[in-house]
């Protein structure tokens, strides 16, 4: 082996081992046919013995091009000839797509590839792809975590994959001499000239000028990449260090508010990217923010930011679909927490408090379930029994959380309301067993998160 095809290796191989990828991990190729990814697929098994990984491969084939079949059909050879399995996934890409072809694509790609199973996905993506993905981005206006680009590792996270790019730190001009000194063939995607592609613009436009004023300007951007994505890394721990003051699991809305605002964006940033949201735009989450600060305590929001709300009940905020799941009516078994639509419900075990113990074990049936029209409760003997809504008019209860109020239900009768309270005829005696139901509308948030 040449010493150029050596030091090629163990640059993979390095990036390999930075990632920590363990003996027997499932370690899938995304093999396009381009000279990247075929120049990948070669590196990975000649260091498969070496890493004691399980290699495979994905190609996605998404139609666009009257080639693509003889491209799968490249890929089916090639790893059959080194006797990895392969798999072909064909996607349909919308071309009506508001940001485009290129964006959708690239969209149904990621999502038939997160559908492979494997521990780990590798794209050939180099030096200069973060180049132009860097310039990409900047000129989009994006903030310090798109600014970072594409990492080298990702863990696998909420499903997916994790993600390597052995590659990363190889100019393209590189991987192209390798590719002619082991006399691999490839595929050219003819589209990767079309300048009407954003990207293809960048690259054959906007970076040889760079480079001429700049002849280091590939690796100075791609370095910088290097720079945002620690300071991004330094954010998430800020914000973890916020959340955690801020009441965990659910927020406590007041010390959210006590924060700067700079820190408040990065907090429900940080929460969005836990659930792996997109980030929404800057100006849909200042004015989440400016309403937050704006409305009194006492009023309760409801915000959208994409795919995911903030909400805010009294003190607590916290973070749910914004579409979200019908709860399913079950009965109780004395299970310590029962799934309720997006949320659940807990039952604690306190003496002298919640729920008299002898009375839900004398049961014949303990139910959690929707509210009924009509509904009364009694809260005090003081008082007489007053209606459900009344009662969540008062404890301030929004008319968007009043649909999914779980009610749990002893031989019939309302026993216990969620953000409501015991049923006096229900209620545990001093000194008894007591069982104490607790609403939890966020449990998305994993504690200390």
């Amino acid at each position: 082996m040449s010493d150029e095809a050596d030091e090629l290796l163990e640059r993979v191989a390095a990036a390999l081992a930075a990632a920590a990828v363990p003996a027997g991990a499932r370690l899938c190729c995304a093999l396009s046919g381009g000279v990247d990814s075929v120049v990948l697929f070669e590196a990975l098994r000649r260091l498969q013995p070496r890493f004691a990984y399980q290699l495979s491969a994905a190609h996605v084939d998404h139609g666009l091009s009257p080639h693509a079949r003889a491209w799968a059909a490249a890929c089916v050879r090639r790893c059959a000839r080194a006797g990895v399995p392969l798999q072909v996934l064909q996607v349909e890409v919308d071309r009506a797509h508001p940001d485009g072809v290129e964006a959708a694509a690239r969209v149904q790609r990621h999502a038939a590839l997160d559908t492979v199973a494997c521990d780990w996905l590798a794209f050939g993506h180099h030096q200069d792809d973060q180049a132009e993905t860097l310039l990409f981005r900047l000129l989009r206006g994006t903030g310090v975590r798109g600014a970072a680009a594409m990492r080298a590792a990702s863990p696998a996270a909420n499903g997916r994959p994790g993600r390597l790019r052995p590659l990363l730190s190889l100019r393209r001009a590189e991987i192209e001499a390798w590719a002619r000194r082991m006399a691999l063939d490839w595929v050219e995607d003819e589209s990767n000239a079309e300048l009407h592609f954003t990207r293809n613009a960048i690259r054959h436009r906007l970076l040889p000028v760079a480079r001429e004023l700049f002849p280091a300007a590939v690796p100075a951007l791609a370095r910088a990449a290097q720079h945002f994505a620690e300071a991004d890394a330094l954010l998430g721990e800020l914000a973890a260090v916020d959340a955690a003051a801020c009441g965990g699991a659910v927020l406590s809305r007041q010390r959210l508010l006590a924060l700067a605002p700079p820190r408040q964006a990065n907090l429900l940033r940080w929460l969005l990217q836990q659930r792996a949201a997109p980030s929404p735009s800057r100006a849909t989450l200042d004015e989440a923010l400016r309403q937050l600060r704006a409305s009194p305590l006492h009023h309760p929001l409801r915000l959208l930011l994409g795919e995911w709300a903030c909400c805010a009940y009294r003190d607590a905020l916290w973070l749910e679909p914004a579409a979200t799941r019908a709860p399913v009516a079950r009965r109780w078994h004395g299970e310590p927490a029962i799934p309720w639509g997006d949320a659940r419900v807990c039952f604690d075990v306190v003496p002298g408090a919640g729920l008299s113990r002898a009375l839900l074990d004398a049961a014949s049936e303990v139910r959690l379930g929707l509210r009924v029209p009509g509904l009364r409760l009694q809260l005090d003997a003081r008082r007489p029994r007053r209606p459900l809504r009344k009662l969540c008019q008062e404890a301030g209860i929004p008319a968007w959380l009043r649909d999914r109020l779980p009610v749990l239900w002893v031989d019939g009768e309302a026993a216990w309301v969620g953000g409501i309270g015991v049923a006096v005829a229900c209620a545990c005696p001093p000194d008894a067993a007591g069982v104490l139901p607790r609403w939890e509308l966020a449990p998305h948030v994993e504690e200390g998160s």
